[in-house]
């Protein structure tokens, strides 16, 4: 288990460069949690300096977490094209790739399972954002674990399942004191896995769902997070797990679809936040209720 967050929210995810979120300390003060893109190397430079993350993490009053694409990798990377000897990049690893990812031209879905993949991502990608001091990994694409073992969209055997399990495994057994939350993926196969000898779910700290009440609600997703919800797991530390919903309004400007989403989320116990797009996320939304 991981330390767990003392406080459950508010909580934003920002995808975008440090001059386009603009005010930081506005941002540390208004949120408890702060989901970005630690990249070091993200299209050539790094989106935040290791002082504005100190910014963002004010004290250690707030949690910082950045984004970790496990079940795919985008080109736009610099370890799709290169790595440091012996890790294999992403477009070199032939073996891992199980094909595009649809409606991401950028993206190609990945093998969780196949060891050299996992190398690279627990022991040089995951390790470069660790180095930059922040408190822990949103973890993205696991959903690929959920796809059937034939189809045209990142097929998955049962083995490809299992290594997603084992990959998380394997960052929780090398960063122990880093928050590790996972994003959508939120059914059975992780509820209920075991890897290593342990329930999946108990290496967590928190779980995340795009869409679940904004563009439109998905029944699905809301019955996966209570699910998740009655098992009661605590961390380390004592904190319940973190359970958050982010869900998409379109922009800033549409307060009343965000309003609507922000209730039913808070009214399950769930963590809100409201976002412009799922493909956008480069703005911070400053919602009034």
């Amino acid at each position: 288990m991981g330390p767990g967050f003392p406080e459950s929210g508010p909580w934003v995810s920002f995808y975008g460069t440090a001059s386009k979120m603009r005010d930081l300390a506005k941002v540390a003060r208004t949120f408890r949690i702060i989901n970005i893109d630690a990249d070091p190397d993200n299209d050539g430079g790094s989106n935040f300096t290791d002082a504005q993350l100190a910014t963002l993490r004010a004290g250690g009053k707030n949690r910082v977490l950045s984004y970790l694409n496990l079940g795919a990798c985008e080109r736009t990377r610099s370890y799709w094209s290169h790595a440091p000897a012996p890790f294999v990049p992403c477009a070199k690893n032939k073996g891992a790739q199980l094909g595009a990812y649809a409606g991401y031209a950028d993206e190609v879905w990945m093998d969780p399972s196949n060891a050299p993949y996992q190398a690279l991502m627990v022991d040089f990608v995951a390790a470069r954002l660790a180095a930059r001091k922040i408190d822990g990994f949103y973890l993205d694409n696991l959903e690929v674990i959920e796809h059937p073992k034939s189809g045209p969209n990142g097929p998955c055997s049962a083995q490809c399942k299992q290594g997603g399990l084992d990959l998380v495994k394997r960052l929780r057994d090398k960063f122990p004191d880093l928050l590790l939350v996972m994003q959508n993926a939120t059914g059975r196969i992780t509820r209920l896995g075991v890897t290593g000898g342990v329930r999946f779910a108990t290496l967590l700290d928190g779980i995340a769902h795009e869409e679940v009440y904004a563009p439109r609600h998905d029944p699905t997703a809301e019955t996966e997070l209570l699910a998740w919800k009655q098992m009661n797991i605590r961390s380390r530390n004592g904190h319940p797990l973190w359970i958050a919903t982010e869900d998409y309004a379109g922009s800033c400007a549409n307060q009343k679809i965000a309003r609507d989403a922000w209730s039913r989320s808070q009214r399950h116990g769930f963590s809100p936040y409201i976002s412009d797009e799922s493909g956008g996320q480069n703005v911070v939304c400053y919602w009034p209720f």
